[in-house]
């Protein structure tokens, strides 16, 4: 009789292939822009680079451009053009294996041409300064997806570290939710204070994910959401991506099992509708035993398929929610053309 442990990981390693995998945030950019590694060759250091993301079976990437808080608030822009001057350059190099994109269309053919999907993300609004004119600019740069802050306040709402002082969406920052609605830019509410997560529900008329945020009731910490927090997210269609960063995961130890308890939990609250993966790769000091690299993913779905998961919600969970999303929000080609946009 064969091995059941050795059952769920082949049947694991053979779904991975046949899922459409998302990841909705890793910090790579910061990584590659230190000169600490390049995307294209296999390193040792790190969590995410092409070679491993082919082995993972990734379909595609978000990658996230994070300004790093001595650059706030008057050198942000400046370093975000590096940030996204160095995403564009990799993706030059590595043009016969990844591709950038900028509408739904793009998903697909990507995944015909057996190409990874990268998606740019910016990670906080202060490089907008107040103008919507940025804006506008870094989607025609790429970028199609926002984390409105960072952990800090900025012309957009506070983030969740104002603590209790922490206020809501400003009147600009309710303009940048709509003027992303009208260009096809996807509102990430990870970092954003409790206020400005309501806000930009009771304003954005597309769904929004959290690109790496956990479950507060499983471990009581500021990034972490409510019950209610997922429960209103679901309401307006959009997801929940499980991040792999430890200190969201377990006060004490963190693995695999952690992160498989926080799916389960948002599962069994809202639904395999609405919830996603958000690693948070190369933005983490140290991983979930079990997932120290990109690699790994495999090892969730194993888990997934041990815990009972029906095989389409597995597949919902690994990407297929995040790809209904982009699918809604992502403005079509045609629009595109029309913006000037190729």
């Amino acid at each position: 009789m064969e091995d059941m442990s050795e059952s769920y990981a082949r049947k694991a390693q053979r779904f991975s292939r046949q899922c459409f995998l998302v990841d909705t945030h890793c910090d790579t950019l910061g990584e590659i822009i230190k000169g600490k590694r390049t995307l294209g060759e296999e390193s040792c250091l790190g969590h995410v680079d092409l070679p491993r993301l082919e082995k993972a079976g990734i379909d595609l990437q978000f990658f996230a451009a994070f300004v790093e808080p001595h650059y706030k608030p008057w050198g942000s822009l400046f370093r975000l053009m590096q940030l996204i001057d160095v995403f564009h350059r990799e993706l030059e190099k590595n043009a016969n294996k990844m591709g950038l994109i900028l509408s739904a269309e793009d998903i697909h053919d990507l995944k015909d041409k057996n190409k990874i999907g990268a998606l740019l993300a910016v990670e906080g609004g202060e490089a907008l300064g107040g103008e919507l004119g940025v804006l506008r600019l870094l989607f025609k740069l790429g970028v199609r997806s926002l984390g409105l802050t960072w952990n800090q306040r900025n012309e957009i709402a506070d983030g969740i570290g104002e603590g209790g002082s922490a206020g809501g969406l400003s009147s600009f920052g309710r303009q940048v939710v709509k003027e992303m609605n009208r260009l096809g830019m996807l509102v990430d509410v990870s970092h954003l204070a409790i206020r400005g997560f309501w806000d930009v529900l009771e304003v954005s008329q597309d769904p929004v994910i959290a690109s790496h945020s956990n479950c507060y009731s499983l471990c009581p910490h500021p990034r972490n959401l409510l019950d209610e927090q997922i429960k209103g997210l679901a309401e307006h269609g959009g997801v929940i991506s499980i991040t792999f960063a430890p200190q969201f995961l377990d006060q004490n130890e963190a693995t695999v099992e952690k992160v498989l308890e926080h799916i389960e939990y948002a599962c069994t609250l809202v639904g395999a509708e609405h919830v996603g993966i958000g690693s948070d790769f190369d933005g983490i000091d140290n991983t979930p035993k079990g997932l120290e690299d990109v690699t790994k993913l495999s090892l969730v779905i194993e888990g997934l398929l041990r815990r009972g998961f029906h095989w389409s919600e597995v597949q919902n969970i690994m990407g297929g929610n995040v790809l209904r999303i982009l699918r809604q929000v992502l403005p079509k080609r045609n629009k595109q053309k029309d913006q000037g946009i190729t």
